[in-house]
């Protein structure tokens, strides 16, 4: 009699043990999906805020340089305007979580992590090539798909009055330079970061891309940059860091600034609509 009870306590103490585990697993996995969800949901709320912001930081910048009696021109006040709204996005993405939530983010979680190497610099290329390839297998099954939607739609990059060779220098390191840092710090760098940690690379590719293409507003340009950023977190995963993307998303805006601005029939004529996504 006694061992039969001691066997039936030990069975009550597993089977409790047992279920204390589940219930663990079911709350680690709720925090999971509960911290995948705030990610997403913070990312699009930063980007919306954005938007929404883009208006007024463009007056109060243009207020402060008529108050100082600055002597800018339209391009460098684009620049100023450009630069302030990448702060603001880096601020509001990385430091407010950390700060507030409680999300600190690490440099190789970022994809920061050393140098780039030979290897980053030999995959930029390739990668590139793969997404114009698959950019206008896209775009043409959209076409097709939905001829009344305008794939050809123009966008707005800004820069509308270049005229010196200073307009020019400012127009390229911000739309070359400076744009494709601070996308892929925020993009291919925290979002892919913090997504990776929670989930499997397929989801977590899909979704930094899908809402990559969400915030560039625009069904042309959102369908270019989403096969692009197909390939950057291609690139993140194969690498670990941001740096061959970086490349590549370099190596488009160059192409699509030079086509944009120094040689527009060059842009007609021989890269195609998909190039001229910034």
């Amino acid at each position: 009699m006694p061992e039969k009870r001691k066997q039936k306590t030990n069975k009550r103490e597993r089977s409790a043990i047992e279920n204390f585990k589940k219930k663990l697993e079911a709350k680690a996995k709720q925090s999971k999906q509960w911290r995948i969800g705030l990610t997403l949901a913070w990312a699009f709320l930063v980007m919306l805020w954005v938007w929404i912001m883009v208006i007024p930081i463009q007056y109060l910048c243009a207020f402060l340089i008529v108050k100082m009696d600055l002597p800018v021109s339209d391009t460098a006040l684009q620049a100023i305007f450009t630069g302030v709204v990448y702060a603001v996005s880096l601020v509001l993405t990385i430091l407010v979580p950390w700060k507030i939530l409680g999300m600190k983010t690490t440099r190789d979680e970022i994809g920061l992590r050393g140098l780039p190497t030979w290897t980053d610099m030999l995959l930029a290329p390739v990668a590139f090539i793969a997404f114009m390839v698959l950019s206008t297998f896209l775009l043409m099954a959209l076409q097709a798909i939905a001829p009344n939607v305008n794939w050809e739609e123009a966008q707005n990059v800004g820069f509308n009055g270049i005229y010196t060779q200073f307009d020019y220098i400012l127009a390229f390191v911000c739309l070359v330079v400076l744009a494709p840092i601070c996308e892929e710090i925020i993009f291919r760098g925290w979002l892919y970061g913090k997504m990776r940690r929670r989930m499997s690379a397929v989801p977590a590719i899909l979704l930094v891309s899908l809402l990559f293409g969400i915030v560039h507003g625009q069904w042309n340009v959102g369908v270019i940059v989403f096969t692009m950023s197909i390939a950057m977190c291609i690139l993140r995963e194969l690498t670990g860091t941001i740096y061959s993307g970086l490349l590549v998303h370099m190596i488009k805006n160059g192409i699509a600034f030079y086509a944009l601005f120094v040689n527009p029939a060059f842009g007609g004529a021989a890269v195609g609509m998909f190039l001229l996504a910034l």
